[in-house]
């Protein structure tokens, strides 16, 4: 198969606990249709070693049902098309384990390791000796076309579970950092003392200064000291519930983003849940934004420069 005859791909983000499988038309990379579920890499992992099946087969069954269930929604034969799966399906837990890229690696796509079964291409994480990434190399990948061409160094924010720092210079990954902002929220928020202090309702607008007051804190004050205001905010009737849950994400949010560097302006590769958060906060940090980037879209043309790199 070559690029002009590839009028299709299939785009599968398979992460620990999700799993999004997409048609893609190549050229324009339209989204055609799609189907998500919550059978993610680690319950899917867990089914696999109650079989006796080779482990690359029964992960391939799974994808192979919803293929099914696409070429019915659509009319469109999907037999021999190729399918791109990055995320966590080159994990340990995943459809199979491969070593991770070592920096830097090329935002072409064409050095990352990628293992091809039947039809799959499953591509591979990078480290950079001491800090992992998976899917993330993929949306980097994604962005070549969508930054500037320039030798100065760029920086690529992209939010999460595990947010990653990503530096860009000639067209390579050369440096990254990860951050739990993400899982921190989750745990402080469900799991600890803070948890009673923190309402589930409540939106960035109307809990836009309670926010600002979040990542001044968490970026000028000891995050364990800053972390217990949350609690005293509620008890002593300073923030309500609602507005500290934003209180404690810009908290987090400011905490992380002292890494950026001063004057360095950043590439935010995000989705509608985190770019509003993420320009706020670095808004009040004054830190540019010099470009928003769809993640969705930065995955699907990174995958599919895979595609083309491994025909």
């Amino acid at each position: 198969m070559n690029k002009e005859k590839m009028n299709y791909f299939l785009s599968c983000d398979w992460g620990t606990s999700s799993f999004r499988l997409r048609l893609v038309e190549t050229g324009s990379l339209h989204i055609i249709a799609e189907e998500r579920s919550g059978a993610g890499i680690a319950g899917t992992y867990q089914q696999w070693q109650q079989t006796s099946l080779p482990r690359e087969d029964f992960f391939a069954a799974i994808i192979n049902r919803q293929i099914d269930v696409l070429a019915g929604k659509t009319g469109i034969s999907l037999q021999d098309t190729p399918v791109v799966i990055s995320g966590m399906a080159s994990s340990s837990i995943g459809m199979i384990e491969l070593p991770y890229k070592a920096l830097p690696f090329s935002l072409s796509g064409a050095d990352l390791p990628v293992h091809t079964f039947q039809r799959f291409l499953i591509v591979s994480g990078a480290s950079n000796g001491h800090d992992v990434m998976r899917g993330e190399e993929t949306k980097v990948v994604g962005c070549l076309t969508l930054l500037p061409d320039t030798t100065a160094e760029q920086w690529l924010l992209l939010p999460g579970t595990h947010p990653k720092h990503i530096v860009v210079h000639n067209k390579q990954a050369i440096r990254f950092q990860t951050f739990m902002t993400g899982e921190f929220f989750d745990l402080l928020s469900t799991h600890s003392i803070l948890a009673a202090s923190v309402g589930a309702e409540g939106t960035l607008d109307d809990s836009l200064d309670y926010f600002t007051e979040g990542v001044q804190a968490g970026w000028s004050d000891n995050l364990l000291h800053a972390a217990f205001m949350v609690r005293t905010n509620q008890l002593l009737k300073k923030i309500p519930a609602a507005h500290n849950r934003f209180y404690l994400s810009g908290l987090l949010i400011g905490a992380e983003l002292k890494a950026v560097p001063a004057d360095m302006a950043v590439y935010l590769v995000a989705g509608p849940q985190h770019i509003p958060l993420y320009t706020a906060a670095s808004r009040v940090l004054n830190i540019k934004v010099a470009a928003v980037i769809d993640a969705d879209e930065a995955l699907v043309r990174g995958q599919r420069e895979v595609v083309w790199s491994n025909l």
